[in-house]
């Protein structure tokens, strides 16, 4: 119950590493202080939700474990009454509190207090490059942001609108046209980026499907994974993303 293991995310803390280990480290990282103790049944709850939430953060947010019982002067000095009783530190000071085992959806809105996620640092930090046309420098942000949070949508719609800006940069139209007339698979895909990063969606889309019905094996497969790619880049709700992927499965099955 309660321990940490060999977790970097999750710390035990004692009267004499408080300052330390929660104070001085939260000018670098947001601190959640975790006071239970052994005998308490809701921290038995609470606790390892704690825990696996801290993991699931991965570094965005240290977990920082008092037991009570072994530091009474800690829970005297910030009134701990009841237990569980969870405090946030951010920039050397306390920013949030809550006393009982909350549900999981209520500690996780809780923890939004606690500022944005390295996932998001990236992301935004990934919009600000790429508003300035710095597209290598924004997609490698995106896919930081994606390693820190595989199912962070933005970052993932983000980088293949990115991606998408690169593919498209330098290419000729006659030239691909003529290619494409001739079945070139390469030339199809690029026609696509280029009707794409124009925004004529529906012109992008038509192309792709109509070459997944003339094609087969690894030929058909790239077509498929460049127009899944695609769909991504408009907002999702554009009545052309949702008609192409029907189109997309008529077209496959």
């Amino acid at each position: 119950m309660n321990t940490t293991g060999s977790s970097q995310y999750i710390i035990d803390v004692s009267e004499a590493t408080f300052t330390a280990d929660v104070i001085d480290r939260s000018h670098d990282v947001p601190v959640v202080v975790d006071f239970w103790a052994g005998w308490c049944g809701p921290c038995k709850a609470l606790g390892p939700l704690l825990e696996r939430l801290a993991e699931e953060a991965n570094g965005a947010w240290i977990l920082a474990k008092v037991d009570v019982d072994a530091n009474p002067q800690l829970a005297a000095a910030f009134g701990i009454q009841g237990i569980p009783a969870v405090r946030a530190f951010k920039g050397g000071r306390e920013i949030a509190e809550f006393t009982g085992a909350l549900p999981e959806p209520n500690v996780r809105e809780w923890l939004t207090q606690l500022g944005p996620s390295q996932a998001d640092i990236a992301y935004d930090e990934g919009v600000a490059l790429e508003a300035e046309g710095q597209f290598d420098a924004a997609a490698e942000r995106y896919r930081r942001a994606l390693a820190e949070a595989p199912a962070h949508t933005e970052a993932a719609a983000a980088l293949n609108r990115v991606e998408l800006a690169q593919r498209a940069s330098g290419l000729d139209r006659s030239d691909l046209e003529q290619r494409a007339g001739a079945g070139d698979i390469d030339a199809i895909l690029d026609l696509a980026d280029l009707e794409a990063q124009s925004r004529d969606f529906a012109a992008a889309f038509g192309r792709l499907v109509d070459a997944l019905r003339q094609t087969k094996g690894d030929d058909r497969e790239r077509i498929r994974q460049r127009l899944v790619a695609l769909l991504d880049v408009p907002p999702p709700d554009d009545p052309r993303v949702s008609a192409a992927r029907r189109a997309m499965a008529s077209a496959l099955f």
